[in-house]
């Protein structure tokens, strides 16, 4: 069986079991926690700059449950993977051990939705949007198992995520879609307003369209607002995770925390940063 090897460990460096300590002694759940979750988005950046948004997500579901697999819908951010991808069997490795890929959940998922889905390990390979998720996963749920899927922005991730959910319903499972938001700066070719306070402002009102939309879980409008204002990464990863916890029953998303890398690490001027949302549905 494949082990994937880890390629974004300095993503997560350091000592993960006092990370992950330090942010289970800072979180309170919300009051609006709903009683039942069905899924969440979660960044994917340094854990230094988003790894406590992401850890308020995974903590909220412990809160509620253990589910016994994850249904990981990555970003893609290295070429060539223009198909939603599973990672079929196996196990992927983490600092605190392996996790193991449900095979027989993936492989339902491949005889069920044919027309969308392809088993391929490559396309896992060199992305890291689900292995910095996995850590927090093997801390908080040593025995979960996860199917991972490489999801591109294409329209048809509304689909995906509608399939998935019916076919997890009443299964002990639960989807998560990893993305970061608005990449704002010169570094990444996109600074449409400048600099400074303003711009600081702007990006997080760029920000807060998508997470309206995914809030309002109006998942057919994901990919279009990305390709817009270019304010998600893991645009087909949020979809299809809004599609999917929908179609389980959840009716609205909770916004746990939204921040960004210069609200985390603000040096002088604003001038570029990128965008962080941890929500649940």
């Amino acid at each position: 069986m494949p082990v994937r090897v880890p390629v974004a460990a300095p993503f997560y460096s350091g000592d993960i079991r006092a990370q992950m300590e330090k942010y289970e002694r800072e979180f309170t759940p919300p009051p609006d926690l709903p009683e039942v979750i069905s899924g969440g988005i979660v960044p994917h950046a340094g854990w230094y700059y988003s790894g406590r948004t992401a850890s308020k997500v995974y903590l909220s579901i412990k809160h509620r449950r253990t589910p016994r697999t994850f249904v990981l819908f990555g970003a893609v951010h290295v070429p060539g993977v223009r198909s939603f991808a599973v990672y079929p069997d196996g196990s992927w490795q983490t600092p605190l051990g392996e996790a193991e890929v449900d095979r027989s959940l993936a492989e339902m998922f491949l005889e069920e939705i044919p027309d969308l889905l392809v088993p391929d390990t490559r396309a896992h390979t060199r992305e890291h949007s689900i292995e910095v998720q996995l850590p927090m996963i093997k801390y908080l749920f040593p025995d979960a198992l996860i199917v991972p899927v490489a999801a591109p922005p294409l329209e048809e991730a509304v689909k995906l995520g509608g399939r998935i959910g019916r076919l997890i319903a009443g299964m002990d499972a639960m989807v998560i879609g990893s993305s970061d938001l608005t990449h704002y700066g010169d570094d990444y070719g996109f600074a449409p307003v400048g600099y400074g306070e303003d711009a600081r402002a702007w990006m997080r009102s760029n920000d807060m369209k998508i997470i309206r939309a995914a809030l309002d879980m109006q998942a057919e409008k994901i990919i279009p607002e990305a390709e817009t204002s270019w304010n998600a990464c893991g645009a087909g990863a949020i979809a299809a995770t809004v599609a999917a916890a929908k179609s389980v029953g959840a009716g609205k998303g909770v916004l746990l925390e939204h921040t960004t890398s210069f609200d985390v690490r603000p040096e002088g001027e604003f001038r570029m940063a990128v965008g962080y949302a941890g929500i649940i549905f």
